[in-house]
């Protein structure tokens, strides 16, 4: 789906959905129009590859080495990590227009499974917190390494289970004398898969949770306003943050599927169904390269930020490297024996 390739596909085979007068007039204008864009989403595609890589193997580096995975936080960056790494992965491969059908299975499933498995476990971090904070006594016992692997096995199997039939469909389709990897169903159940896709991908994204995102933190922000803590505000700007990065990355691309949904259903969604369509595309590829970036970011938000991982990763440079990372802040200083759940910026600023 880092789709400069699925997205123009998508406009080309317009005529291939609906049935109107003026779609060869339509096919030809988003050929001319979308080839600079995509030339563009190709660069950033790459751009985001190499960020999304190093930033998220120097994570998962310092987590396998130098962090013992104690507690159900431990486990779910580390799996968050890996799901971020799936991600960044497939990304090149979008931007490579292969006529191997094995390949474009691989990174339709390797895409897909990022997708979910990312978005599930930026949520289960989001109960962490809550449950560390919120009900920080009765949640000592569930909050265990054993739990954390048990919940990220299940999130696994749920990603697993969704991103296969993408995979299943993921094709070769001719287009201008060249193969393009691209979901082909069968006729007599096109309009359901396609629905089903979609209504998939809201669902976990937008319906489910980032509503469960804002209930745990909206819990955890009432009550730190009840504390008297020194670092109270700077834990609020931090799931402030959290919050907004997550709505600015992936609201957009849930937003256009759902739109996407509506035109499947053939509801217009301007007065030229073909320049509303043409719009729609160019939208959702502009939308997939900013959800993409989440797993860019997630490195910072959740793990460099961490008191405890910046004290572990503090000592791999000082080991490898031979120089140091000085943490700023009240907090720097604190003995953190105690604070095996300090991976997450929420839990690490008090």
């Amino acid at each position: 789906m880092c789709s400069t390739t699925m997205s123009y596909n998508e406009t080309l085979n317009y005529s291939d959905t609906y049935d109107y007068d003026y779609n060869y007039t339509c096919d030809q204008d988003a050929s001319s129009d979308f080839y600079i864009g995509s030339m563009v989403l190709t660069v950033l595609c790459y751009v985001l590859f190499c960020v999304g890589i190093l930033g998220n193997s120097t994570v998962l580096w310092v987590l396998l080495r130098h962090v013992k995975l104690r507690t159900m936080t431990d486990v779910c960056l580390l799996n968050l990590t890996l799901s971020d790494l799936l991600v960044a992965v497939s990304l090149p491969l979008w931007a490579y227009s292969s006529q191997n059908l094995g390949l474009c299975k691989i990174k339709t499933g390797v895409y897909q499974l990022g997708f979910y498995s990312g978005t599930l476990f930026v949520t289960f971090m989001s109960v962490d917190r809550y449950l560390a904070i919120v009900h920080a006594v009765a949640a000592i016992r569930a909050r265990t390494r054993r739990y954390g692997i048990t919940a990220s096995i299940i999130i696994w199997a749920i990603s697993v289970t969704m991103a296969t039939p993408r995979v299943v469909f993921a094709s070769l389709e001719s287009i201008d004398n060249t193969s393009e990897c691209q979901p082909i169903y069968p006729e007599a159940t096109e309009h359901f898969w396609k629905l089903q896709r979609n209504f998939s991908e809201n669902t976990v994204g937008l319906f489910l949770c980032l509503p469960i995102m804002i209930f745990c933190y909206v819990k955890i922000l009432i009550v730190l306003s009840k504390s008297r803590n020194s670092n109270r505000n700077k834990a609020v700007k931090l799931i402030f943050i959290i919050v907004c990065v997550f709505v600015v990355c992936w609201v957009p691309y849930n937003v256009t599927v759902f739109f996407k949904t509506l035109e499947e259903f053939e509801i217009s969604l301007g007065p030229d169904p073909c320049v509303s369509s043409k719009t729609l595309n160019t939208a959702m590829s502009i939308a997939e390269i900013i959800a993409l970036s989440h797993c860019c970011v997630n490195p910072v938000i959740y793990a460099f930020v961490g008191e405890k991982f910046r004290k572990s990763l503090n000592k791999v440079m000082v080991k490898y490297l031979g120089w140091s990372y000085q943490s700023s802040g009240p907090y720097s200083h604190r003995d953190t024996t105690d604070k095996e759940t300090s991976n997450t910026p929420v839990r690490s600023e008090y």
